[in-house]
């Protein structure tokens, strides 16, 4: 708790005015139960990262009336959807009000003639294709979280989708939304006039500043999303190969190819796959000559998707792909979602397993540079390995963004024995993410596809990526957060308040 007890009764006796009882929270479970995300923590610093109360509202009207008063009082406010961020975006830094979106969880409209649906953003999208469902039509954001994570969280973090070299990812899924200001006016953004248009040339493309801020400049409430006709057919077949060379060399050739139905290609390196195969609970059990996989994802009509597939076999098999098999193939795609699911261990230098937390940094790199990252950041792990017990080298994935294949989404995982990381080895895994970020800038990448950079570590290094444009970040803070209310302490953007000490 950063407030003093009577500051918080006086911040909730304004809330009162505006929302009911029952949607403000202060005990203690409700403040602890929000401070967590999927990133490890040190456990004996949590309380470092607890709002001082909590708010549920239902409407955007109550969302703007909570900024309001929040801005009035210059009480810090964190908005939180999913909370399965793993940079931090919904954790509290300050305190303050952390505003909890899921009961703003309703289908406002679907219209089947433009193929639109509105929504509230404490919607997820396994909730909402259900609703879609019989209507012949899907949302087809795709991310590993997708069971959990909210739509709210994917524009506050401009999220990357698993399927989105077919449909796009969250800010070309997202029309048009409602977007409370730091001060607490609304205003509707998208192209244009900010509805259901598609494609505007008129004014500033405000859309796009409002999405991947994580939190710091806003909060959006309602959103207009575009659907597809539901996929007849889905093809994502795992190819095995005997190096990585030739499975780096698979996934390329197959994303250039220009197969409509192409929806992603995933790698697998060979420490992912050592990784899976010595792991007791691996979801993917492989035969013990296989150093690298590589999956292809189609989806479309059935006509459509058994020529793609046609095609995408044979560039796999001109590379020396063996193919896995239906089962195989089937289940493991299946299993994409699992990650934010399933029970984690690793194991320590001498093969001790051990429970450990998940944690992946990702960047986003073309694909000419994916080997030299690849090398580099198993370095990286491989030295925090040697000092300390508390981390564990979970292998890499690389995945295709779009069709022409020129840049991947690339994650390292990393266990991390949460229980044990004290301060000392905090202090060199936040040491290990910035030197993990250096390697991306250095090879002309950017230090995050879809997570975000708002973690101790990489953080540091967002004004040297952005250049100048990190100074027009800050002029953009300042002028529509003039007390820094919203989200403090994320991406250093409390630089824009420096003058006034």
């Amino acid at each position: 708790m950063t407030m003093t007890i009577d500051d918080v009764d006086t911040v909730v006796r304004a809330l009162r005015t505006v929302l009911a009882d029952e949607q403000i929270l202060t005990g203690k479970a409700d403040r602890y139960n929000r401070a967590r995300v999927p990133a490890p923590f040190p456990v004996h610093r949590w309380s470092e990262r607890l709002p001082d109360l909590v708010v549920l509202p239902t409407s955007t009207e109550q969302v703007a009336a909570v900024v309001t008063i929040a801005n009035d009082l210059r009480v810090p406010v964190v908005p939180r959807d999913g909370g399965t961020g793993l940079t931090d975006g919904a954790v509290p830094l300050r305190g303050g009000i952390l505003i909890d979106v899921k009961r703003m969880n309703q289908v406002h409209e679907l219209d089947l003639v433009n193929r639109t649906v509105t929504v509230g953003t404490g919607i997820n999208m396994l909730k909402l294709n259900e609703y879609l469902a019989p209507y012949g039509l899907f949302y087809p954001d795709n991310p590993a979280s997708y069971p959990c994570s909210l739509v709210g969280g994917r524009i506050g973090t401009s999220g990357w989708s698993l399927i989105g070299s077919r449909y796009g990812h969250t800010r070309d899924l997202v029309l048009s939304f409602d977007h409370v200001l730091p001060t607490g006016e609304i205003l509707h953004v998208g192209d244009g006039i900010g509805g259901k248009i598609t494609k505007s040339s008129s004014g500033y493309q405000l859309k796009h500043l409002f999405m991947g801020h994580q939190g710091t400049l806003g909060i959006a409430t309602k959103a207009t999303l575009k659907l597809f006709p539901k996929a007849e057919a889905e093809l994502s077949p795992f190819w095995a190969f005997d190096n990585y060379d030739d499975a780096y060399a698979c996934t390329g050739a197959l994303a250039r190819a220009g197969v409509a139905t192409f929806a992603g290609a995933v790698l697998f390196d060979e420490h992912k796959v050592a990784y899976l195969r010595r792991d007791d609970e691996a979801y993917i059990p492989q035969p013990t000559d296989v150093r690298a996989l590589v999956c292809a994802v189609m989806y479309g009509y059935d006509d459509e998707v058994r020529a793609g597939g046609r095609r995408l076999f044979r560039i796999a098999k001109e590379h020396g792909a063996r193919y896995l098999g239906d089962e195989i193939s089937e289940g493991d795609w299946a299993a994409r979602h699992d990650r934010y699911a399933t029970p984690l261990h690793g194991r320590t230098k001498d093969g001790q397993v051990v429970p450990m937390s998940w944690h992946c940094e990702d960047a986003a790199i073309n694909y000419s540079q994916l080997p030299g990252v690849t090398k580099a950041w198993h370095e990286i792990v491989a030295e925090l390995r040697r000092r300390t017990d508390v981390f564990d080298d979970w292998g890499m994935f690389a995945y295709t963004q779009g069709s022409t294949g020129a840049d991947y989404l690339t994650e390292i995982d990393v266990g991390i024995w949460e229980q044990q990381l004290d301060d000392r080895a905090w202090e060199l895994w936040v040491n290990a993410k910035r030197d993990i970020a250096r390697v991306s800038i250095d090879h002309g990448g950017s230090i995050s596809a879809c997570h975000g950079s708002c973690r101790e570590g990489e953080v540091d290094l967002v004004p040297e990526e952005l250049g100048r444009g990190f100074e027009v970040m800050l002029d953009i803070k300042r002028t529509l957060d003039p007390h820094n209310i919203m989200n403090p302490g994320k991406y250093h953007l409390d630089r824009a308040y420096r003058e006034e000490g």
